[in-house]
């Protein structure tokens, strides 16, 4: 039997929340879903086949994989240190930290274009095998993604520049890492799938 003196008591702490909007989150969980579906298919076809994927896979450079894990880890980590700085009000050492991601996407770009071009000029690509098909389908889709955060990570840039975030609740930086951290997770799952597994 209640008091009347008995008070709701909130769980948690009211100042806590979901960084960023409910938009990008939507976004997140689709996109993650849909290279689900890929990776599955990929694992499918890896099934069926296994010699062929086996083989196929000792054509590729796990050093490329390797050093681009790193790149994007990186990356990851400056977007995590430029939300740090942004929330401290320190601005000048966010736009560092977000000019340090950007090279980062950058960097990743240049040696996968380095990678597609040693592929193409053995004579491997999207045609070869079913393989090759998935290699450049899901490194190609990824690689839309790095562009596209690349964009994003530009635009985050000359916004600390002019100091237009809110410190308080700096939700535009916080979406645009939320987005750059999913493109890392992608690559973590994909360098495995694709350099690694036997």
């Amino acid at each position: 039997m209640s008091s009347e003196t008995d008070e709701f008591v909130p769980v948690g702490d009211p100042k806590r929340r979901l960084p960023g909007v409910e938009g990008v989150w939507v976004f997140v969980i689709a996109d993650m879903t849909v290279f689900g579906v890929l990776f599955g298919s990929f694992m499918l076809g890896r099934h069926q086949n296994p010699a062929l994927f086996d083989a196929s896979r000792h054509a590729l450079n796990p050093n490329f994989g390797g050093v681009n894990t790193l790149i994007l880890l990186t990356s990851s980590w400056f977007a995590a240190l430029a939300l740090d700085a942004v929330r401290k009000s320190r601005f000048a050492l966010a736009q560092h930290f977000i000019g340090g991601a950007f090279l980062c996407g950058l960097a990743f770009m240049v040696s996968k274009a380095i990678e597609y071009t040693e592929k193409l000029n053995a004579g491997i690509s999207l045609l070869t095998n079913d393989f090759f098909m998935y290699y450049f389908t899901l490194t190609g889709i990824h690689l839309f993604h790095v562009v596209a955060g690349n964009v994003v990570l530009a635009v985050l840039w000359f916004k600390a520049r002019s100091w237009s975030f809110d410190p308080e609740r700096p939700v535009v930086l916080e979406c645009g890492a939320i987005y750059w951290h999913m493109v890392d997770l992608i690559w973590i799952i994909l360098f495995p799938l694709l350099y690694l597994v036997r």
